[in-house]
């Protein structure tokens, strides 16, 4: 009795490892096949679906839809933005630079995870309402994790806000350059990441020594 209890619970272990093993084969097929050229409005359920080794019908065991696959690679996007800021505030502790040390993490993970970006990049203005929806909530947090450091280093939450929207704004658009360049162009994207996020910071640093006078 006591082994075919164990058998059952080995069995149905067995059988939810299976399922999220070709969940996970359904979303990384998805985003190995994105591209510059290609969104993910423009995927084909059949050919995610081939790519994954299942049947179509297949599909509709882990996703309802195209549009809940979607919304899950957004979720995927959020796990890579905070674990750039994980890796950030990690980095800060230890001495490093704010403005340099997130640019460089962020264009390194870029980098490592490109089709994740392209996601980000396409679908923030892209012709599915839920996955602009998805994008837009995933930014406003880091946004909002970026303010909680800015405060915590001596500035009001209207201010540290306002630096942090700018700053995401030209890290995203780096980001977005740095999926269409070529490697020699690196570089120079993120040098000027960087001066641009230490304008930011002067600017804000000038204007909060001002109202301390007042």
């Amino acid at each position: 009795m006591e082994n075919s209890s164990r058998l059952k619970i080995t069995m149905s272990k067995s059988r939810v490892e299976q399922k999220e093993q070709t969940r996970r084969a359904i979303i990384d097929a998805a985003i190995s096949q994105l591209s510059e050229e290609q969104n993910f409005a423009g995927l084909s359920l059949r050919e995610v679906a081939r790519q994954a080794g299942i049947a179509p019908t297949s599909f509709y065991r882990h996703f309802k839809d195209m549009e809940e696959l979607g919304l899950t690679l957004v979720d995927e996007c959020g796990l890579a933005l905070r674990q750039i800021m994980r890796k950030a505030r990690k980095q800060f502790k230890e001495g490093g630079s704010v403005i340099v040390t997130s640019v460089k993490i962020f264009m390194e993970i870029t980098e490592t995870s490109p089709n994740i970006f392209r996601l980000l990049f396409h679908e923030r203005s892209g012709t599915m309402r839920a996955l602009r929806t998805a994008v837009d909530r995933e930014i406003q947090y880091f946004i909002v994790e970026l303010t909680d450091y800015v405060q915590s280093i001596g500035y009001d939450k209207v201010s540290a806000f306002a630096q942090a929207e700018a700053m995401v704004a030209i890290v995203f658009n780096a980001g977005a350059e740095l999926l269409a360049a070529k490697p020699n162009q690196r570089k120079a994207i993120e040098k000027r990441a960087i001066l641009q996020l230490r304008y930011i910071a002067s600017g804000a640093h000038t204007v909060h020594l001002a109202k301390s006078k007042i």
